[in-house]
């Protein structure tokens, strides 16, 4: 994934993404600790991040393997999956985890299993070093029962390019763990009963749902402007990157024509990303290994949808130039059905939009100022309906508010390059007597300049935060609080070969995750590839 960015400052670097894992460490051993070295060497610490492993039950488990390749070029991994028989139907928790190795030199590459056509996972790779890494990535698949419930396809890629230049190639293994629900353990609850892929422009959805969600693991990638989205400026402005209607992207669900979700994009920032990829040997950015989808509750539509017929479901990325690739939207469609009918019928009753405002203000550089972009959008979008199941009346209102404020300044050249930005999705759903409430932002603050020598140094700091709260009858069973953060602080010489780069560097990354169901607090700091610090405060 390579942008013109990167490309003329840096000339062929590197990009990634990855996952969780704390193997050796190239440098010395003080007293005290890791000790490292003066700058970075042909080695470093493999891939590590301060996320929280997936919590299991501790029940009896079985393993599947689900894909085995190696990636040399753009050929996908085909295969099978049978389940365990061993383990039976009555799991509480699957875990998918995905073990690589790499060496040499490689660009960070975008990657995906799907299971029966169902995309149950979207990652990106680390960059090597000449001695090589490891890596690995986890994830709760629970919510794909359906799918994994009978023997299915498997499809993996991550395409690659291997040549005299790129020579690691991705050694992938991805398996999954079955824990099984036995005594007192309960099959998982709140999975759905029907997962779909959305490989079409229509869907027909079984006449019974009463609930239906839809996931888009959306992703601006591939090496154009729509990788670095965020940075691009009007058609008027002096920059590599160019976008009629500035940086703002919005994504958005639609059926039969009228609008049904609305979100803003995680501004994933891949191993490679901002021009230097000494920032992510050791760290990667919030959700670079493992890529979120965007979630939208599509329950108000599901009267109509229930009437047999093929209905058309469409994701689009707003602001996107007409005809710019760069963006990737795989959808599954998550449903709940009412077991006490054959049809649930039901209506859509209020659907109310704000015009979306985005706005973009350039204001030109001069020899005592740099040029400025100042980007202020949002949107806000209510959508009401009811269905009639076997249990009552059923009312769902889903109310959703997009915004994003951002003020880009840059010099000739591109030399200084510098974002400060803020995304923000608050999202309300009212269920019968259950109320949920989420609201994240996503912050990005960092100045790229090239001084002296061609010493190239970036400064960024990241932040992924949600807090979650559930109100039932006014009390508040369960919420959660998320705050994510990432700095990082990287210098290196441009133009030369590797070994002569002289690359130093700090990163750290504090995760918190406090809420009903316990605390996780980890911080993690890495210094020219030696981790210096590794701090559990739960």
């Amino acid at each position: 994934m390579r942008s013109p960015r990167t490309t003329r400052a840096i000339g062929a670097l590197l990009l990634t993404a990855a996952a969780l894992l704390t193997p050796q460490s190239a440098a010395a051993t003080g007293p005290s600790g890791p000790t490292p070295p003066a700058e970075f060497t042909t080695d470093w610490h493999d891939p590590v991040t301060a996320a929280p492993p997936v919590d299991t039950p501790g029940t009896p488990s079985c393993e599947v393997v689900l894909a085995a390749a190696q990636f040399r070029d753009f050929t996908p991994y085909q295969g099978s999956y049978t389940p365990p028989e061993e383990c039976g139907t009555r799991w509480n928790k699957v875990v998918l985890r995905l073990e690589g190795r790499v060496k040499g030199r490689q660009y960070d590459r975008l990657g995906h299993v799907a299971v029966g056509g169902v995309e149950i996972l979207r990652t990106s790779t680390p960059q090597p070093s000449p001695d090589g890494i490891t890596w690995s990535v986890e994830k709760d698949v629970t919510r794909y029962r359906d799918v994994l419930a009978r023997p299915q396809p498997v499809e993996m890629l991550i395409g690659n390019v291997v040549n005299e230049t790129y020579t690691g190639v991705l050694d992938v293994r991805v398996t999954l763990t079955f824990h099984t629900a036995r005594g007192r353990v309960k099959p998982a609850a709140g999975t759905p009963d029907r997962v779909l892929p959305l490989t079409g422009a229509t869907l027909t959805t079984p006449r019974n749902t009463e609930r239906l969600l839809a996931e888009v693991y959306a992703t601006g990638s591939g090496g154009g402007c729509e990788e670095y989205w965020y940075l691009s400026v009007p058609d008027a402005a002096p920059s590599s990157c160019r976008a009629s209607g500035g940086p703002h992207r919005e994504v958005r669900v639609s059926v039969d024509g009228r609008l049904a979700g609305i979100a803003a994009p995680f501004p994933t920032v891949w191993t490679g990303g901002w021009s230097n990829p000494f920032l992510w040997y050791v760290t990667p950015g919030p959700r670079a290994f493992d890529v979120r989808p965007v979630v939208y509750d599509l329950t108000p539509f599901a009267g109509i949808l229930n009437d047999g017929r093929p209905h058309r479901v469409e994701v689009t990325v707003a602001g996107v130039p007409a005809g710019q690739a760069g963006w990737s939207v795989p959808t599954n469609i998550l449903l709940w059905q009412d077991e006490g009918s054959r049809v649930v019928t039901g209506g859509l009753d209020r659907h109310e939009e704000t015009a979306p405002r985005n706005s973009s203000v350039y204001t030109p550089g001069s020899a005592d100022a740099l040029h400025r972009l100042d980007t202020d959008a949002g949107h806000r979008l209510t959508v009401a309906g009811h269905l009639n199941t076997s249990h009552g009346r059923v009312a769902t209102t889903v109310t959703r508010t997009v915004g994003h404020t951002s003020v880009h300044r840059w010099g000739e050249g591109e030399n200084p390059d510098a974002l400060t930005a803020r995304w923000t999705d608050r999202e309300t759903v009212t269920s019968g007597r259950t109320t949920t409430r989420a609201d994240r932002t996503y912050t990005m603050d960092g100045e790229t300049t090239i001084g002296a020598g061609d010493r190239l140094r970036t400064v960024l700091a990241l932040g992924d935060r949600a807090d979650t709260t559930v109100l039932r009858d006014g009390r508040r069973p369960s919420r959660t609080h998320l705050d994510d953060t990432y700095t990082g602080d990287a210098t290196y010489t441009t133009g030369v070969p590797r070994e002569e780069r002289h690359a130093v560097g700090t990163t750290t990354e504090r995760y918190r995750l406090y809420g009903s169901g316990g605390c996780h607090d980890r911080t993690l700091t890495a210094v020219q590839g030696t981790v210096t610090r590794d701090l559990r405060r739960c």
